[in-house]
């Protein structure tokens, strides 16, 4: 037997609550910004995170509400997607508080900083893979925004490749499921593509 669950009737918290409970896993990008004047570099994880685009890559995560991150892209059009590993965790999920705009959460955490070859934003000296982006387009959509990102410049430290593409099992992602549960990556299953041409199973 089925529960059923009524958008409408629940309201958007519980729904909210309802939907990030069964989308799951979720990648994190692990946003990094800097406010107009440069004075308050921001870094917060946004859990509602894809590729919207290959071919010019284009990346896109979700502000629920005028989040830091958000406003930071609007003024200045920059931002950093830093790779959220599992040894990052803590950091990670320390970002994730509501500082005020002018706290800087590099500073909070005690995150060691690295410049950037294209933005102004700063990577995550820790983080194994970076995407440095300009903002191609933000697009709002009832609570939230979703901002889409130009990736200019990519970034891996050496020993994350192997067969020249980043290894998931060396990367170690984190995923966000739902309320205060976090998912790892466990086992790795590799499983090829059929062609059409190819008989199929069964």
């Amino acid at each position: 037997m089925r529960i059923d669950y009524d958008p409408e009737a629940m309201g958007g918290a519980a729904f909210y609550r309802f939907m990030t409970s069964v989308v799951i896993p979720r990648p994190i990008a692990w946003i990094s910004t800097v406010t107009s004047d440069g004075s308050t570099e921001n870094l917060a994880p946004h859990s509602f995170f894809s590729i919207a685009s290959t071919d010019p890559p284009i990346v896109q995560f979700t502000s629920i509400g005028r989040k830091d991150s958000l406003r930071n892209v609007e003024d200045t059009g920059e931002f950093v997607v830093n790779f959220s590993s599992e040894p990052l965790l803590e950091l990670i999920n320390s970002t994730a508080t509501d500082f005020p705009r002018t706290v800087s959460e590099f500073d909070v955490a005690g995150i060691d900083r690295e410049p950037s070859l294209h933005v102004r934003p700063p990577r995550v000296a820790a983080s194994p893979v970076v995407l440095e982006c300009r903002s191609h387009t933000t697009l709002r959509m009832g609570n939230s925004t979703l901002v889409f990102g130009r990736v200019l410049h990519a970034a891996v430290n050496e020993e994350y490749i192997v067969d020249d593409r980043p290894s998931s099992e060396r990367l170690r992602p984190l995923t966000k499921l739902g309320g205060h549960e976090w998912g790892t990556l466990g086992a790795v299953v590799h499983l090829r593509r059929i062609p059409y041409e190819e008989p199929q199973p069964g």
